[in-house]
């Protein structure tokens, strides 16, 4: 698929914020709710204090539950081949990578060798439905938001490249525009990428509409009354 290209401040603008307010900002973009392309459930993240993760999607999928059962040539081939679909495309890169054997993941591709390799390499982050480890020695500057935690490696090992992955509930094609924090990650549609700013704002305008007058003293229930009607003619 086109990959759209972002503005260096739209970059920066949705680095700074978190990621139910993008989810937000997309249901004021294109003008209902009922956005649902976002993961399910619990994620984990390696450093939930970090900016949020946001870049163009580096799919691939890995499993690791059991030895593959491809010639040892032919996996080696393809790890190099996934790390060069890495830096592929105009940037950033997120890499979103799908554990098939989820939810029985065991496999710690996320740990600290690859996160180094793929920061050195000019991702921006990962996200995953498997398994991250090492978490004191992650390298900064780039998280990883993943399924589980555990020990091994197990048998990793990568299956395919590029093609579309499904990560807790949420399908991200190759190129797709994504977003993470420590909420969990959504796929920003193509077709509201050039509104999102301004949708930002008028997300984070509205709220304040509330959130002004309850952190003021002397909050009453008159004044929520009148501030939220207000709030909820402003929203989507």
């Amino acid at each position: 698929m086109a990959q759209p290209l972002i503005s260096d401040r739209l970059l920066s603008l949705l680095q700074s914020v978190d990621t139910p307010t993008v989810c937000n900002a997309i249901e004021v973009a294109q003008g209902r709710r009922g956005f649902n392309r976002f993961t399910r459930g619990n994620m984990l993240h390696s450093n939930p204090g970090a900016p949020a993760t946001v870049g163009f999607a580096r799919t691939a999928r890995i499993s690791g539950l059991a030895p593959p059962l491809e010639d040892a040539a032919i996996i080696r081939i393809r790890r190099i081949d996934y790390y060069r679909s890495m830096v592929a495309g105009d940037g950033p890169g997120v890499a979103v990578i799908e554990d098939v054997d989820y939810p029985n993941c065991i496999a710690g591709w996320w740990g600290e060798v690859n996160v180094a390799v793929h920061k050195g390499l000019g991702l921006a982050g990962a996200v995953t439905n498997g398994v991250m480890r090492d978490l004191d020695v992650l390298d900064e500057g780039f998280a990883v938001l993943a399924g589980s935690i555990g020990p091994s490696h197990g048998y990793v090992h990568v299956i395919d490249i590029g093609t579309p992955v499904n990560i807790q509930g949420m399908r991200v094609e190759s190129g797709e525009l994504v977003h993470a924090d420590r909420h969990g990650a959504l796929v920003v549609p193509d077709n509201v990428i050039d509104d999102l700013a301004d949708c930002i704002d008028k997300v984070i305008a509205s709220e304040a509409i509330v959130l002004g007058p309850a952190r003021e003293p002397g909050f009453t229930i008159e004044k929520l009354e009148e501030a939220w009607a207000a709030f909820e003619a402003s929203r989507t």
